[in-house]
């Protein structure tokens, strides 16, 4: 069963991620939201140690370098970085510094990616 407080954290955060990951995985991996969501919330995000903004620091950051297919989970960690308080320009700062370990394209992506949701916003 899922760790109660990521549930509350995840729903929180991004609301409706369970029901899209069912919908989309469900089928072909019955449970796989739970553990997506206990691991990610309940294991990682609740954890002592660091405060939030750090730990979306740190997730834009590492999705960041990692390049352009990593598209979706930028855009929903972005989207939850600013939730806790991480300032537009913190989280441009955070990819660009990335440029230097991943890649401009790398970089480029994100910031795409990073400007496409302050356009939605």
């Amino acid at each position: 069963m899922i760790n109660k407080t990521g549930a509350d954290m995840a729903n929180e955060l991004n609301p409706g991620l369970k029901a899209v990951l069912d919908e989309r995985y469900g089928h072909i991996l019955p449970g796989m939201s739970d553990t997506v969501i206990e691991m990610a919330y309940g294991q990682f995000y609740a954890r002592p140690g660091l405060d939030l903004k750090s730990r979306y620091i740190a997730t834009i950051a590492a999705l960041a370098a990692m390049g352009g297919q990593t598209g979706p989970q930028l855009r929903i960690n972005i989207e939850a970085g600013l939730k806790v308080g991480l300032s537009e320009t913190e989280i441009a700062e955070v990819i660009w510094q990335m440029a230097l370990y991943g890649g401009l394209p790398a970089a480029i992506n994100a910031l795409n990616t990073f400007t496409s949701i302050c356009e939605d916003g």
